[in-house]
């Protein structure tokens, strides 16, 4: 009885080692993360932010009736800020994306400009309006690096000419607006991981505008003096702005990186 009973106990110990041996712990598997949200290009969008511009004015002195030149191939420069609001829409195929856009600036550029040589101002640009299209390149899902290009158009307000020392002002030139041509720069972010629906936009712009006449005018009585400038504008720019798109949640087309 005494040798069943210990065949017995050594059969269960082993059958229990066994059983134990089966049953060892599973491995373990951390929860998988919420996928970060993946920015879609395709869409809608409004913006705002503001910049700094300089630009050049190279203009010439001359007689109004025969053209005869008075000061030859001088320069002016300006710089200052601006606001700007923008809108546009893009659409978005592999990692390329194109686009349309309007922006408007509210501006502050201004600087010194003469007249005959010894006479100085202050010529001030106080708006600047742009339309054009834009072809970017997607290097990470989240940026896009592009080039901008299109029409513009601007206004300088008038100037008003003072001859050193003296503070009564002597002639004056009417304000206009001109007309050109853009190219631009820039990069893209998706901040989406931050605000979903937001980006961040900076781009560097040049413009060139049509060349300007503008008479120059006695300040007193407003007659003409017989002399006139003409004016070529040139200007550098550099804009970043805060983006929202409308269609953030929406699910981009495949892309490869």
């Amino acid at each position: 009885m005494k040798k069943l009973l210990l065949a017995l106990t050594a059969m269960a110990v082993m059958t229990g080692s066994a059983s134990a041996a089966d049953l060892a712990a599973r491995p373990y598997t951390k929860a998988p993360m919420a996928a970060a949200p993946v920015a879609n290009w395709s869409g809608c969008y409004v913006g705002a932010g503001g910049g700094g511009a300089m630009s050049n004015n190279d203009y010439n002195d001359f007689t109004t009736a025969t053209g005869a030149v008075l000061d030859n191939n001088l320069t002016g420069g300006a710089r200052g800020w601006f606001g700007t609001v923008q809108g546009g829409c893009d659409y978005q195929f592999n990692n390329w994306v194109v686009g349309a856009f309007a922006d408007y600036d509210f501006m502050d550029v201004h600087g010194d400009h003469g007249f005959a040589g010894a006479f100085t101002g202050q010529q001030k640009q106080d708006w600047q309006w742009a339309v054009g299209g834009r072809v970017g390149y997607l290097v990470l899902p989240q940026l896009l690096t592009y080039v901008s290009g299109g029409y513009t158009q601007a206004h300088w307000k008038g100037t008003t000419f003072f001859f050193p020392g003296i503070a009564a002002a002597a002639f004056s030139a009417p304000g206009f607006t001109k007309g050109g041509w853009f190219i631009g720069t820039g990069d893209e972010y998706a901040l989406t991981s931050f605000l979903p629906g937001l980006f961040w936009k900076t781009e560097y712009r040049y413009s060139e505008f049509d060349r300007a006449n503008v008479a120059v005018s006695d300040f007193a009585t407003g007659l003409p003096t017989g002399f006139s400038q003409t004016e070529k504008l040139r200007e550098h720019s550099v804009r970043s702005e805060l983006v929202y798109r409308f269609n953030w949640g929406g699910a981009p087309l495949v892309a490869k990186y």
